[in-house]
């Protein structure tokens, strides 16, 4: 019997990002991407990650991990995992340099790093492993097509079949067809984000003449376009039509500053020199002669765009000479907060324009014509539909069944499941964790518990009781003291607060008067008395924080 391939699932799989997997043959381990997840309304929670446990666990065995491609949900995780194991990290030159930024920053140093070029072939422990080159909507993507004991596996990596991108680098299909002729495909890994999108994604190069016109029809005012800082192709065109209109383009915001320069310095992004104006210049520099490209479109409240829509930007304000672009589209969740976003920056007067009236936007995922063509070209033998919402990877699983595979060539997975590649076929084994890990802005864990706290403590407010009682009389040495916050509106802040002193203080004295002497004990009592009364009369749920003091 032929080697197995173990692959284990440990983030993407049931929800957008942290993507993060491993192929596993002859003891030996290949991660591939370590990303993290943005939260979604979630107080002191920076980042959500996928439990690493696994890997440390095996951290001898792991040759290194091959990130294919530069988005915060394929990269953003390895600063947390570096700081635990040192691995060598396979990928193309600005992706290494996007993640080389991340390290510094945190100051995590002595990685090894390998570039990967077009086309390049490199053994990485058992595998040896092909890159071809993909369409996504920030350069240099990569798609590896694994040689295993097994037979090839071929990992799509986000993507997208566009025959005219801005730098001419298309996702080569010819390759996969002559891989697929000559030695077949055995399983297929494809990104399954559009996979309930009919027709076909809209090529990069669409977005650029409808940006000129908006620019032209805006001639005479200040053109602020907000776009994801690791769109390239999306800046070249911004800053290409800037210099067609005659304006000065201003990079704002650190990602987009340190986006662009490392993108220059490679020779992704061509701006002459002449035509940059630094921030400080902008108050100077007349509305029809200013094109500012800045990071906020997704209503991160610490970014440029946001800054600007409070009024907080040191540079300048927003007013009514201003047209503000927004060229991307919410990501499923910010819709609320894009939202408010532009509605703060229309009450200062700017002029909006947005992908729900024009197309200054295209996804960098395909669509079902694309997926079908990327199946009809590999023809897999196996498909498990990765990267994506569970919805998605349903509509991706129906999308082979229509095209004729057999449903038992396929495997719906979500994070923590492990998948074992044998003769036979796929098969579930066991489930790994695939436990999602918040943490803060300094890395550290949030729980599960210190999170449902915040919540209610910015839902529901707190309350505070003190309880002062002498250890050797067992006699209340004064009334409890109430104090509360976020629970009750201040007009009946007092009322309340004589009224939770009462019921304690008797709650409590029935305890003392039985002989009860233990802090504990009675701050049990005091919580418990608190928050019938509370319940009883406001159905509210604020978070109770009883102190108890023997003196």
């Amino acid at each position: 019997m032929t080697e197995p391939v173990t692959l284990t699932f440990l983030g993407g799989l049931g929800r957008i990002g942290r993507n993060c997997a491993a192929l596993e043959t002859h003891g030996r381990v290949v991660l591939l991407d370590c990303g993290q997840m943005f939260p979604e309304e979630l107080p002191g929670v920076d980042a959500i990650l996928p439990d690493f446990s696994w890997i440390f666990e095996r951290s001898d065995k792991i040759e290194g991990c091959i990130i294919t491609h530069a988005h915060e949900d394929h990269i953003g995780g390895l600063p947390h995992l570096l700081k635990e194991i040192n691995i060598p990290i396979y990928g193309s030159k600005f992706t290494l340099g996007m993640l080389q930024a991340k390290l510094e920053y945190v100051g995590i140093r002595g990685i090894e790093t390998i570039e990967l070029k077009d086309y390049d072939r490199r053994q990485i422990g058992p595998f040896e492993c092909e890159f071809l080159p993909v369409t996504h909507s920030t350069p240099s993507g990569l798609m590896t097509v694994f040689d295993t004991p097994q037979g090839k596996i071929v990992h799509s990596s986000d993507f997208k079949l566009d025959p005219t991108p801005v730098d001419g680098r298309v996702t080569d299909l010819i390759r996969l067809r002559e891989i697929s002729e000559n030695q077949g495909i055995r399983l297929l890994l494809a990104d399954s984000t559009n996979a309930g999108s009919s027709g076909k994604t809209a090529s990069e190069s669409e977005i650029g003449p409808v940006l000129e016109e908006i620019f032209t029809n805006h001639q005479n005012r200040r053109i602020t376009v907000a776009a994801f800082s690791s769109h390239i192709h999306r800046i070249q065109q911004i800053a290409d039509i800037a210099k067609k209109t005659n304006r000065n383009l201003v990079i704002l915001g650190p990602s987009m500053q340190r986006n662009v320069t490392l993108a220059r310095e490679l020779g992704l992004l061509k701006i002459s020199d002449h035509m940059i104006a630094s921030p400080e210049d902008i108050k100077s520099l007349e509305p029809e002669e200013t094109c500012i490209v800045c990071t906020g479109s997704q209503g991160e409240p610490r970014a440029a765009l946001a800054l600007l829509a409070r009024n907080e930007h040191r540079h300048f304000d927003i007013g009514e000479d201003d047209t503000v672009i927004f060229s991307s589209h919410p990501i499923p969740g910010n819709e609320a907060a894009v939202s408010k976003l532009q509605n703060n920056l229309a009450l200062l007067g700017a002029r909006l324009v947005h992908s729900g009236q024009v197309q200054v936007h295209t996804s960098g995922h395909g669509k079902k014509v694309e997926l079908m063509e990327l199946h009809e070209t590999v023809d897999p033998e196996l498909f498990i539909p990765v990267h994506g919402e569970y919805t998605h990877l349903v509509d991706h699983y129906e999308l082979a069944v229509n095209r004729g595979m057999d449903e038992d060539k396929i495997v719906l997975c979500t994070d923590g499941d492990q998948i074992l590649l044998t003769d036979y076929g796929l098969e579930k084994v066991e489930r790994v964790s695939g436990r999602e890990i918040m943490i803060d802005e300094q890395g550290s864990p949030v729980s599960e518990e210190l999170l449902q706290e915040r919540q209610n403590l910015s839902g529901e407010g707190f309350v505070l009781i003190r309880v002062v009682i002498d250890k050797e009389t067992g006699v209340l040495l004064e009334e409890p003291l109430v104090e509360s916050r976020g629970w009750v509106d201040l007009s009946q802040r007092e009322e309340w607060a004589n009224e939770i002193s009462q019921t304690v203080a008797n709650a409590v004295e029935v305890l003392l008067a039985e002989g009860e002497r233990d802090p504990h004990q009675i701050s049990r009592r005091t919580r418990r008395a608190t928050g019938q009364l509370v319940s009883e009369r406001t159905g509210r749920r604020p978070t109770l924080i009883p102190i108890v003091e023997m003196r």
